[in-house]
C-alpha cells in the first residue's frame, strides 16, 4: 500500500458536505451567447452563490459551490496549469473564488485524472497531480471533485492516492471527493473502503444520477443492496456518495422529492444540489429547507443507516441511529396503486421496550406517544414516504434541533 500523509488530515467534512453543483442540471452547456443563464461561467456561479447566502441556505448549511467539468480552456497555459475559458471566466477562478468567500461560502472545482475529461477537457495526468493541486491552493479552492474518466485503473491506484498526498502538501484545507469507486464496481474486493477513507474524504460509489425517478430508484436499490459493504466505510470525514439532489428539478414529483431527501439523511449523504436556485418552487425549497431532516443527515455521530425491511405489500422500512439515542425511520412505498395503510410496531423493528415520541419530519406533527408494543398505522403516499424522528419521551423535537450545528 501507498504511504503518504493523507488528505483527512485537514480535519474535514466531520459531517456530509452540503452545498450547490453544476453537473445535473447544467451539464456542459458552453453556449454563452444564445442561452447565457444556463452557461457553465462565471456569471452561474456567481448566481448560485447570491442565492445560497440570500436565500437561507447558507444558514443551514449548504455552504460548497461546486464548478464541474467544462470550465477549462482547451489549452494549459505556457507554465503547464490549467486555466478557465476566458470567453466564460474573464475574471479568473481566484477573482470567483473571492465573491464567493465574501458571501461566507466555499469555492469546489473538477478535475479528472484521465487524459481528458468526461467532456474531453484537459486531464491531469499523473505528472500533473502536482501542479494541478498547487494551482487550486493558490486560486482559493475549497473543494475537489476528481473524476476518473479516459484513465485506466492502474492510474486510478496510483493517480488518487498522490492527489490526497498533492492536496495536503498545499497546506490549505481542501475537501476530497473522489470518483475512484464506481471506475472498479463500486464494491469489494475491487474497492478497498477502508484505505479511501483513509486517502478521500467522500467518494462516488455508482453511476450518475439522472432527472428521473427511475434514475434515483435505481441508486436506492443499489445502496441498499448492498449496504452490508458500503454502510460500515461511511462515517466522519469519510461518505458514501450517492450523487445529486434532484429537487426542484423536472423528473421527481413532490413525493418522490421527498423520498431523496429521506433517503439522503438516512445515508448520511452529502447533501449537494444540482438544480437553478433562481427558480425554485415553494414545494421543493420546503423540502431542501427541512431543518429536522437536515439535522437528521448532519448527526454528528455519522452513522450511516440501513434498510431494515421489504415487505410483501412493496413497502420497505429503513432506520439510522442517531445521537442522544434518538433515530430516524422512513417508510417507502414501492407502490404505483393508491396511498398504502402500513402497519407495524415499534417492537417489530427491534426498538427497546418503552415509549416513544415520533415526530413526522415532513408534516412538522408530533404523533402521539407510541409504546413500543403498540401497532401503529400510517398512510404511505405512492413513491413517497413518511418520516420519523423517534425520541424518548423526555426528548423533543426542540431540544434536537438546538443540539444541530447552525
Amino acid at each position: 500500500m501507498i504511504s503518504l500523509t493523507v488528505a483527512l488530515d485537514n480535519g474535514l467534512l466531520k459531517t456530509p458536505p452540503m452545498g450547490w453543483m453544476a453537473w445535473e442540471r447544467f451539464r456542459c452547456s458552453i453556449d454563452c451567447k444564445d442561452d447565457p443563464k444556463n452557461c457553465i461561467g462565471e456569471d452561474l456561479f456567481r448566481d448560485m452563490a447570491d442565492r445560497l447566502a440570500e436565500d437561507g441556505w447558507k444558514e443551514l448549511g449548504y455552504e460548497y459551490v461546486i464548478i464541474d467539468d467544462c470550465w477549462m480552456s482547451m489549452l494549459r497555459d505556457e507554465e503547464g496549469r490549467l486555466q478557465p475559458e476566458p470567453s466564460r471566466f474573464p475574471g479568473g477562478i481566484p477573482k470567483l473564488a473571492r465573491y464567493i468567500h465574501d458571501r461566507g461560502l466555499k469555492l469546489g472545482i473538477y478535475a479528472d485524472m484521465g487524459t481528458r475529461t468526461c467532456m474531453g477537457f484537459p486531464g491531469t495526468t499523473l505528472d500533473k497531480i502536482e501542479i494541478d493541486a498547487q494551482t487550486f491552493a493558490s486560486w482559493g479552492v475549497d473543494y475537489l471533485k476528481f473524476d476518473g474518466c479516459n484513465s485506466n485503473p492502474v492510474q486510478q491506484m496510483l493517480g488518487y492516492p498522490l492527489m490526497s498526498k498533492a492536496l495536503n502538501a498545499t497546506g490549505r484545507p481542501i475537501a476530497y471527493s473522489c470518483s475512484w469507486p464506481v471506475y472498479v464496481g463500486g464494491l469489494p474486493t475491487n474497492v478497498n473502503y477502508s484505505f479511501m477513507g483513509d486517502i478521500c474524504h467522500l467518494w462516488r460509489n455508482y453511476y450518475d444520477i439522472q432527472d428521473s425517478w427511475d434514475s434515483l430508484l435505481s441508486i436506492i436499490e443499489w445502496f441498499s443492496n448492498n449496504q452490508d459493504d458500503l454502510q460500515p466505510a461511511a462515517g466522519p470525514g469519510r461518505w458514501n456518495d450517492p450523487d445529486m439532489l434532484i429537487i426542484g428539478n423536472f423528473g421527481l414529483s413532490v413525493d418522490q422529492a421527498r423520498t431523496q431527501m429521506a433517503l439522503w439523511a438516512i445515508m448520511a449523504a452529502p447533501l449537494i444540489m444540482s438544480n437553478d436556485l433562481r427558480n425554485l418552487d415553494n414545494s421543493a425549497r420546503a423540502i431542501l429547507q427541512n431543518k429536522v431532516a437536515i439535522g437528521i443527515n448532519q448527526d454528528p455521530m455519522g452513522i450511516q443507516g440501513r434498510r431494515l425491511l421489504q415487505e410483501k405489500s412493496h413497502i420497505e422500512v429503513y432506520w439510522r441511529p442517531l445521537s442522544h439515542s434518538a433515530s430516524a425511520l422512513v417508510f417507502l412505498s414501492r407502490r404505483t396503486d393508491m396511498p398504502y395503510r402500513y402497519r407495524n410496531s415499534l417492537a417489530k423493528l427491534n426498538y427497546d421496550t418503552g415509549n416513544y415520541k415520533a415526530y413526522d419530519v415532513f408534516t412538522g406533527s408530533t404523533v402521539k406517544v407510541l409504546n413500543a408494543t403498540t401497532e401503529f398505522t400510517i398512510s404511505i403516499n405512492p413513491s413517497g414516504v413518511v418520516m420519523w424522528y423517534l425520541i424518548g419521551t423526555f426528548w423533543s423535537p426542540k431540544n434536537f434541533l438546538i443540539c444541530q450545528p447552525s
